[in-house]
């Protein structure tokens, strides 16, 4: 078993994405196209455990069948909450906001998926890394997102209707990926 769960093949495989390495694509060599099974992350599991390639290998392998499988609504809820890698993570959010039904304004909305997809971290100023996403402080100030100033509990519950709505996109998409996962032959727990 190469991943103990779906959660983590997809956070392997988004992490896998943020990682600079030249040799990310030799799991295209093992990939044979027409394969009478169809279940190539079988043989890439067996692949990895024998030692014939590496996990980045199959963490690359899995990134691409997670993009290429699931939809553009799961696949975004996937990297706006998982991955590291800020390029993506923006254009998750980009793809994200507009998805949402809410009686918010745009504005509110934008500002409230870009905060649960970039939650701000504990520490001085939120200074991780660099290559993370840190917002300033005063963007969480969920008050500055709506200029007309609706009342808090208003507010309040714009947004827990937002994060809960983004939270079961996540839950549908690893639900998807672990069934496109299990086609696949690679034995996993569940998402949870």
């Amino acid at each position: 078993m190469i991943y103990s769960s779906v959660l983590s093949a997809v956070v392997s495989a988004l992490a896998a994405e943020a990682i600079d390495n030249t040799s990310k694509q030799a799991w295209q060599k093992l990939y044979e196209p027409g394969s009478e099974d169809g279940h190539d992350l079988a043989t890439l599991g067996r692949s990895v455990s024998q030692g014939e390639i590496s996990r980045m290998d199959a963490d690359c392998w899995v990134y691409a069948r997670l993009h290429s499988q699931l939809s553009p609504r799961h696949w975004h809820a996937l990297v706006a909450k998982y991955s590291t890698h800020r390029v993506s993570k923006v254009q998750a959010v980009a793809g994200l906001h507009p998805l949402i039904a809410s009686h918010a304004p745009k504005l509110f909305i934008i500002n409230a998926v870009t905060a649960w997809a970039i939650p701000r971290l504990k520490g001085a100023d939120g200074k991780r890394s660099t290559d993370m996403i840190v917002l300033p402080a005063e963007f969480y100030d969920v008050n500055r997102w709506d200029p007309e100033a609706r009342p808090e509990r208003t507010r309040r519950r714009w947004k827990k209707g937002i994060d809960d709505t983004l939270e079961e996109m996540v839950g549908e998409a690893l639900r998807h990926a672990g069934q496109l996962l299990e086609f696949e032959g690679l034995s996993l727990q569940s998402a949870a």
